[in-house]
C-alpha cells in the first residue's frame, strides 16, 4: 500500500510519523496532505534513508542540490565530495543528473552516499546510451524508456522527473513558431526531437498509465517536468508553458487517483513581477499539489551570480507557496559546478527558502531569527556562529582581522552600539551611587 492509499485510509505511516517530528506538526496533518495530494514524501521504499523529507502545504520550504558528471567531464571523486557537502550543509534533495561515462555506477554511489532522498531524470541515461552505441537520439524506443525507470527505480531512486506534459502537438507548435531563447530543458528537447522525428506521441504522455503502474510499484514521486519552461524572460508564461502546465495538471490527478505521489515543475525565467502570479496559478490548476521551482531567475545577465539572482527569485517564490527550490550554483550556464561552487549555491538557496518561510510560516520559521537577534545583542559570538547556515566561513571573516571571538567585530570596533549604551548606563549609575 502506498503512502496516498495508507493516508485514504486514515492510517498515519511511520514516515509520517518521522515528518510530523520534522517538521512540528501533528501526524494527521501529514496524513491529511498526503491523502489531498498537497504533500509528498520523497522515499522509495526499497531505500532506507537517514533524512525523510516531505514537501508541501504548510511545511518548510525544501532546498534540492543537483549534481552529476557531464560528458565533458567525468570526475567520481568530485561528485561523491559534492554529495558530502550536500549532507553537511543540509541540502533536502539531491538530484544526479549525470550524463555520461558509468552513469550507473555514478548513481548507486550517490545513493550510497546521501543521507537524504535522490531524484534522477531517466530520459538522461537513454539518451546517453543510445549516443554510446552509435546511435541518433531519436533511435530509442518506449521501452526503452521505460527499462531505464525501471532499472532506476530499483537502485532505490526516490524521485523522477519525467517530462510528461510536451505532446507531440505542443513539439509541432512550437517547431513553428519560435521562441527567443527556445527548449532549454534537455529532457523536453529530446522527447520533442524524438516525437518530431518518429511522427508518434510522446511514450510519458500516451503510457501514462505505465508509467503510474512502475511507479506505485516503489511507491516514489513523479515530478512532473517543465519541458517548455520559458529559458529567457520573453518567454515567460507563454502558450507552451502553460500548455504542458495544464497537461501536467489533468495528469496529477490521475496519479493521485491512482495512488501515486506528483510534483510539478516550473517555471524557470520570468520576470520578478510575474512570480506571485506564476505561484498562484500552478496551485489553482492542480488543486494544491506541490510545486518544486527551478531557479526562479528574474534576469538572464547574472552570468557567474546566478546563484544570487536565482535565490532573489527562490525567496519570492517561496514566501508566495512553492514547496522546494531547484539550488543554482555560481556556474549555472557556464560550466560543470565544481564543489565549492555546489556549496556557494546550496548555502544561498537555504537562506532563500528561509527568508520565504518567514512569510509563509511566520512565527514557527521567525524562531531562529529571534535567537539570532538575542546572540547579537549580547555578544554571545558562539552562539551567533552554531546559528548561521556556514558556521566556518563566519568565524573566518570575523577572525580575518582579530584573533578571538570576543567584544565588538572590527567593522565597529569600540563604537559598537551593544558596547557604547552599556557602558553610558554604568557611568550613570556609579554617578548616582
Amino acid at each position: 500500500m502506498t503512502q496516498i492509499q495508507s493516508a485514504k485510509n486514515g492510517n498515519v505511516t511511520e514516515e509520517m510519523r518521522k515528518v510530523a517530528d520534522a517538521e512540528g506538526v501533528s501526524p494527521e496533518k501529514i496524513r491529511n496532505g498526503v491523502a489531498s495530494g498537497r504533500i509528498v514524501i520523497l522515499k522509495n521504499v526499497n531505500r532506507e534513508l537517514m533524512r525523510l523529507t516531505a514537501l508541501g502545504e504548510g511545511l518548510f520550504t525544501k532546498v534540492n542540490v543537483n549534481l552529476g558528471a557531464s560528458t565533458d567531464h567525468y570526475n567520481e571523486e568530485e561528485e561523491m565530495r559534492k554529495v558530502q557537502i550536500a549532507n553537511e550543509y543540509g541540502a533536502d534533495s539531491i538530484m544526479d543528473l549525470t550524463d555520461g561515462g558509468d552513469i550507473d555506477g555514478m548513481r548507486r554511489k550517490v545513493l550510497r552516499k546521501a543521507e537524504m532522498p535522490v531524484g534522477t531524470v531517466p530520459i538522461y541515461q537513454v539518451y546517453y546510451e543510445m549516443v554510446s552505441k552509435r546511435k541518433y537520439v531519436v533511435n530509442f524506443t518506449e521501452d526503452d524508456i521505460f527499462n531505464v525507470i525501471r532499472t532506476q527505480l530499483k537502485d532505490g531512486v526516490d524521485f523522477i522527473t519525467v517530462h510528461t506534459g510536451i505532446t507531440l502537438e505542443l513539439a509541432k507548435r512550437l517547431n513553428e513558431r519560435k521562441r527567443v531563447a527556445g527548449v532549454v530543458s534537455r529532457g523536453g528537447t529530446v522527447m520533442a526531437a524524438w516525437s518530431l522525428y518518429n511522427e508518434k506521441e510522446n511514450p510519458l504522455y500516451s503510457e501514462f498509465d505505465y508509467l503510474l503502474e512502475i511507479a506505485k510499484e516503489f511507491d516514489i514521486t513523479l515530478s512532473l517536468g517543465d519541458a517548455l519552461r520559458p529559458g529567457g524572460i520573453p518567454d515567460a508564461h507563454d502558450e507552451f508553458q502553460i500548455a504542458e502546465l495544464i497537461n501536467n495538471a489533468r495528469l496529477a490527478r490521475k496519479a493521485n487517483e491512482a495512488g501515486v505521489q506528483v510534483m510539478i515543475e516550473g517555471p524557470g525565467h520570468m520576470p520578478l513581477d510575474q512570480i506571485e502570479m506564476d505561484v498562484k496559478l500552478e496551485k489553482e490548476l492542480t488543486n494544491g499539489k506541490p510545486y518544486y521551482v527551478l531557479g526562479i531567475l528574474p534576469t538572464d545577465v547574472a552570468a557567474g551570480y546566478d546563484h544570487i539572482a536565482g535565490a532573489i527569485g527562490g525567496a519570492l517564490a517561496a514566501s508566495k507557496g512553492a514547496d522546494m527550490l531547484c539550488y543554482l550554483t555560481p556556474s549555472e550556464h557556464l560550466s560543470l559546478p565544481n564543489p565549492e561552487q555546489v556549496k556557494e549555491g546550496l548555502i544561498a538557496f537555504k537562506i532563500a527558502a528561509h527568508v520565504g518561510d518567514i512569510v509563509k510560516l511566520g512565527d514557527r520559521a521567525r524562531k531562529v531569527d529571534e535567537e539570532m537577534s538575542s546572540a547579537r545583542s549580547s555578544l554571545n559570538w558562539s552562539k551567533m556562529f552554531s546559528l548561521t547556515l556556514d558556521k566556518e566561513r563566519a568565524i573566518k571573516i570575523y577572525t580575518q582581522y582579530k584573533e578571538r571571538p570576543m567584544g565588538s567585530c572590527t567593522m565597529c570596533g569600540d563604537l559598537c552600539v551593544y558596547l557604547v549604551l552599556p557602558r553610558v548606563t554604568k557611568i550613570k549609575e556609579r554617578g548616582k551611587s
